[in-house]
């Protein structure tokens, strides 16, 4: 790269090199330059071959280290091609690799939280066709051709998604670090309910799928599967009544005078 006024001109070399490893980057790379996450992701993606940079002062040796060194730890590698928030992405992974590391170290997407990775406190949660998954118990293999949705694509540009205003709007989190994980929870479970899909505390599965209702105790056992260790379950429940009754519920604290 140039020093000066031309530094954000990338050689052919370069160019070759991010369109390789970081294909979905590389538009934004051209025409801003690199930016600290395209830093660290480049890190993760090459496991650490941007030293060869610092080594040789040589731009085509620095791209083929790169490009050589994308690969080395990748076994029985499998291609995956699928949507992730609307976009297709296909990458090679390891085929015993989670989602939830695809998602964080191959595709810099980490808003999804990787918390037990046992499958047990929810914090991984995303979309899959519709329905939520735990991201650490899903290989990213078996979403070959789905469409994935996580955190990062339910808001649309600017405009946050009605489940995400009424967290914030109600005070739904904390730490934040579960946060991720109810909200996706949260969206598809209005799915699962639009569906008349019973749970464990729905008092008749034979009514119509259109008579289920989404009461409080249907709410804490849908949600049963999120852990939140700040105990924000009554913030977390009322923001959820809110978006699917589509009218305001009264925030519980009182302020002190």
């Amino acid at each position: 790269m140039k020093e000066g006024n031309e530094n954000l001109r990338l050689t052919e070399a370069e160019k070759d090199l991010f369109n390789q490893v970081m294909p979905e980057d590389l538009a934004e790379i051209v025409t801003g330059g690199i930016q600290r996450r395209h830093f660290l992701k480049l890190l993760t993606v090459t496991g650490g071959a941007l030293l060869a940079f610092q080594l040789f002062d040589n731009h085509e040796v620095f791209a083929q280290s790169l490009i050589t060194n994308s690969t080395v730890g990748i076994e029985n590698g499998v291609k995956v091609a699928f949507m992730v928030n609307g976009q297709k992405k296909q990458i090679e992974v390891d085929s015993r690799m989670t989602l939830l590391d695809t998602l964080r170290e191959r595709l810099g997407l980490t808003g999804s939280k990787k918390g037990c990775d046992q499958g047990q406190c929810g914090a991984c949660t995303v979309i899959v066709e519709g329905r939520r998954v735990l991201s650490c118990l899903t290989l990213a293999a078996t979403c070959e051709g789905k469409s994935v949705t996580t955190i990062e694509g339910l808001a649309n540009g600017l405009e946050l998604h009605a489940m995400q205003a009424a967290f914030i709007k109600h005070d739904s989190f904390q730490c934040g670090y579960c946060t991720s994980g109810q909200i996706c929870s949260a969206v598809a479970l209005m799915t699962e309910v639009k569906n008349g899909e019973a749970s464990y505390v729905t008092p008749d599965i034979r009514l119509p799928g259109h008579s289920l209702r989404l009461s409080d105790d249907e709410i804490r056992e849908r949600m049963s599967g999120n852990i939140c260790r700040c105990g924000a379950y009554p913030n977390i429940n009322n923001a959820i009544k809110e978006v699917y009754s589509g009218k305001d519920v009264p925030q519980t604290w009182q302020f002190s005078s």
